[in-house]
């Protein structure tokens, strides 16, 4: 499958990031922790030159503890502060405050030998859609401050969320960069919901889901759904229709019911820990990941 997908709105949400940049003084990038470089939107890189940064691995509870390990040693030796958390029940979230104090050590000492007390640090929240943005704001400030939502493209305009007299966060909408270089990456935010479903053929991504765990994690499948190891994506995908009784009128087998379950059950974490990308020499291993074995 090669994927693309960059609505018009997302440029826009681009140019409107260029002109609150310098309004900020740090940038909060959250990725999905089961492919961290893969969801990184390289444009941030440049948008945010000269901030301090803070890259949060969200849903780390989806994800390989062992892997998160090494991405947070990765990210941290390229300059970046990491911090592993899950937004929906607030795992590492106690974190983040001491960790943007030490990001923006120099902004507030600099701010105090000029006799200004008390300023906010001013934070934006970035990230691809469906990362868990809006999530993760609702979750550290302990109230509905953001829509959420699990599809992308909830956000629609930036939004400043106060959480106390010491940290102020800018919401934005998520966004993706113009084309995938790499179809593996765009396949990776494919099954991880961060592609707009109506774009893709759901039958093709669940078999390219079964393909990747048959290689990586092949007892996932067997223990979920039963299905034998080696049979092959389209007879996986049969079996998972025979498993959960996906039928048509006339007993014919309801492919695409099936491949619905799959695609729900490995974005929703209930095929287990699993990590798409590994931290390796150039950042992570592409064409390599799938033949990976789990170690």
């Amino acid at each position: 499958m090669n994927i693309q997908w960059y609505p018009g709105h997302m440029a826009k949400a681009k140019r409107g990031m260029q002109e609150a940049i310098k309004l900020v003084d740090l940038i909060i990038e959250l990725v999905d922790a089961r492919a961290p470089l893969a969801s990184r939107n390289p444009d941030i890189d440049e948008l945010g030159g000269g901030k301090a940064r803070l890259i949060l691995l969200n849903k780390s509870d989806l994800a390989e503890e062992k892997w998160n390990k090494a991405w947070t040693g990765w990210f941290s030796e390229k300059g970046f502060f990491v911090v592993e958390v899950n937004s929906k029940n607030g795992a590492g979230l106690k974190q983040i405050h001491s960790v943007v104090g030490q990001a923006c050590r120099e902004k507030i000492e600099r701010d105090r030998r000029r006799g200004i007390m008390n300023r906010p640090v001013r934070g934006m929240v970035v990230g691809i859609p469906n990362v868990g943005k809006s999530t993760f704001i609702n979750s550290i400030a302990g109230k509905a401050c953001a829509k959420t939502g699990n599809k992308p493209g909830v956000t629609k305009g930036n939004q400043w969320i106060r959480l106390n007299r010491s940290l102020e966060l800018l919401d934005t909408p998520g966004i993706l960069w113009p084309k995938f270089e790499d179809p593996w990456v765009g396949l990776m935010l494919a099954m991880l919901g961060c592609i707009n479903d109506q774009i893709l053929n759901r039958d093709e991504l669940a078999l390219e889901i079964l393909k990747f765990l048959e290689k990586r994690y092949p007892d996932v499948l067997s223990g979920r759904y039963g299905t034998g190891q080696g049979e092959g994506p389209a007879a996986m995908l049969e079996g998972v229709a025979k498993a959960r009784a996906c039928r048509m009128k006339g007993g014919e087998a309801d492919l695409s019911k099936a491949a619905g379950i799959i695609i729900d059950d490995f974005r929703n974490g209930k095929l287990g820990k699993v990590t798409l990308e590994l931290p390796g020499g150039n950042g992570f291993s592409s064409k390599e990941a799938p033949g990976e074995k789990n170690q």
